[in-house]
């Protein structure tokens, strides 16, 4: 067992509760399952799940299994429908009407420059609702400045560079893969050594993040939820032009409609670069 390490590289505190950020993906159901047969410890009193209704049938199918081979308690905690909220109109106080950029899609301008759209879905659909929940089920009382609370986050020793230490002083982050030293394809290797099945990824239907691989995966294995991207690019489009946008959205780099991007090219490096810089580390584990 590794040394519990923070980011300047000292032991942190112990804290009265260990609670483990389930994404529900590879790298946190990896350890999720460690902790279960008592590789990882303190053993989390419990998990909790950030739910926002966009994600694929395949990871709440994995979720509802995963429940059953843990010890300990899995909280699924929502904010709402992040697909319904982001298509909502609001009306601003001069009469504008506007829709939330919730998304990093991917908005070509008129005269075809290509950017990408102002991103909260993961503060506000995964890190919002998880700790307004920590608050409620540990007792954290307003304006708390201890710490009472270790995050488990499933970061691997490869995506390193996601490592944030936590804004809020009640609660800090620990990451047992970094810890440890595995990588996305150790964490396989260790479900595969223990005789559990490999998670499938854990990100929304939708995420303009998902490499062509993630794409084809989806179109190919899950055709329902790549329907619902379809749906949800033409919907997005149908309202930023409805809120007067004259960049177009896109969920795929190319900004080419998603059912006929071709997917066949392993040119990912660009999506894949973003996700990784740009996720708060609780999005694809």
């Amino acid at each position: 067992m590794s040394i519990m390490l923070s980011l300047n590289g000292q032991p942190p505190p112990t804290t009265k509760w260990n609670v483990l950020n389930l994404g529900a993906g590879v790298q946190s159901s990896t350890l999720a399952l460690m902790a279960a047969v008592g590789e990882i410890a303190p053993m989390p009193d419990f998990a909790i799940f950030a739910d926002t209704q966009a994600e694929p049938k395949s990871v709440y199918t994995w979720l509802d299994w995963l429940e059953k081979q843990l010890p300990f308690p899995v909280h699924r905690v929502t904010r709402g429908n992040m697909t319904t909220d982001m298509m909502a109109f609001r009306t601003a106080k001069d009469g504008r009407v506007w829709t939330k950029s919730t998304i990093p899609a991917f908005m070509q301008a008129p005269d075809g420059s290509i950017g990408l759209l102002g991103r909260s879905c993961t503060a506000d659909y995964k890190i919002a609702p998880i700790l307004k929940n920590l608050r409620r089920l540990c007792g954290i009382k307003r304006g708390e400045k201890q710490v009472q609370i270790t995050q488990f986050i499933g970061i691997s020793y490869d995506e390193i560079q996601r490592m944030k230490p936590s804004r809020d002083k009640w609660t800090q982050h620990r990451w047992p893969l970094v810890e440890l030293e595995m990588r996305r394809h150790d964490c396989i290797a260790w479900l595969k050594r223990n005789g559990f099945p490999e998670p499938p990824r854990s990100a929304c239907s939708y995420c303009p993040f998902h490499s062509n691989k993630e794409w084809r995966r989806l179109k190919e294995d899950e055709p329902e939820a790549f329907a619902e991207a379809v749906r949800v690019e033409k919907e997005l489009q149908r309202t930023k032009a409805e809120a007067a946008d004259r960049s177009v959205p896109w969920l795929h780099r190319s900004c080419v409609p998603l059912e006929d991007v071709d997917l066949s090219t392993e040119e990912d490096a660009g999506q894949l670069d973003m996700f990784v810089n740009e996720c708060e580390g609780l999005c694809g584990v």
